[in-house]
């Protein structure tokens, strides 16, 4: 029986992600977490790993990843070669199976925390080719003959930042949640478990002005909470923002908040806020 998920010191869980996790845990089912990049969703598996007492094997996907090497690879190049150099490790197809993350949380003494991170990235077709080994716990060794089964039920995570569809028939198979980007109390606790001697005054006003800039018509890439956290990093260094008066500028709409390149991560944002605060002072 698992123990139950319910956040840690390090990381703040909301009541509904929190019963997210556990649902899917009861249920036996791969975890799907949505949400704006940079809401924890990667984190989410390392704390969960860190609460339960569980391993943790990341799989990071890429725009090259198949599903295939999440099982095993077979370098076929190598045992070639040292055939032609009469190793007489080549007689032996099993020292050449490489095998993939899916395949290590199989063979795990305890059940270890999966994360196949950012599985929208990878071809249409990967979440597809993974249905029947997240179903059914196993795989076909094909160059060895031999079946792979898990020893014990992986908790699986799945994060996915919406950059594509994914199949119907993989969604079935998993259990849902969306980690909507936290309102102000919520960011308060997560800035107070990362910096809890930061000034109160900073922390209001800093929250004040980063809820603004997200508020922002027209932005193309609004700031998440890793970009909050950098940012109150800096503010918080006297050498880099001495006083507090270059935020209680941009409160009043009359500058740009200090290293607002911590913020806005691209020109066209930039030149937005340039000019939302151009226009402000000339109504003046």
């Amino acid at each position: 029986m698992h123990t139950l998920f319910s956040g840690t010191e390090h990381y703040v869980a909301t009541d509904d992600l929190m019963m997210a996790v556990n649902a899917a845990i009861t249920l036996q089912r791969p975890l799907l977490v949505k949400g704006e990049p940079g809401t924890g969703k990667t984190m989410l598996a390392e704390e969960v790993a860190r609460a339960l007492g569980r391993e943790l094997i990341v799989w990071p996907i890429k725009s090259t990843s198949k599903a295939q090497q999440g099982l095993y690879e077979y370098d076929a190049v190598s045992r070639l070669r040292d055939a032609q150099l009469g190793d007489s490790r080549s007689r032996d197809v099993g020292e050449y199976i490489i095998k993939g993350k899916l395949w290590e949380a199989f063979d795990a003494d305890q059940a270890p925390v999966l994360l196949i991170d950012e599985i929208d990235k990878a071809d249409i077709e990967f979440p597809n080719d993974l249905l029947r080994e997240l179903d059914q716990m196993e795989f076909y060794v094909y160059e060895t003959r031999q079946q792979v089964r898990a020893r014990q039920r992986p908790i699986i995570l799945i994060t996915s930042n919406n950059e594509k569809e994914l199949p119907d028939a993989f969604l079935r198979r998993c259990f849902f949640h969306y980690i909507r980007f936290p309102d102000a109390d919520t960011l308060r606790q997560i800035i107070q478990v990362h910096y809890p001697d930061l000034r109160e005054q900073l922390i209001a006003e800093a929250l004040e002005v980063f809820l603004a800039v997200r508020e922002l018509p027209g932005l193309k890439k609004k700031p998440s909470t890793s970009e909050l956290l950098d940012w109150l990093r800096l503010l918080a260094d006297e050498r880099l923002t001495p006083g507090s008066a270059p935020l209680a500028a941009s409160l009043a709409g009359s500058s740009a908040p200090p290293h607002a390149g911590a913020l806005l991560k691209n020109e066209q944002d930039q030149h937005l806020l340039d000019r939302l605060i151009g226009l402000m002072k000339n109504r003046r």
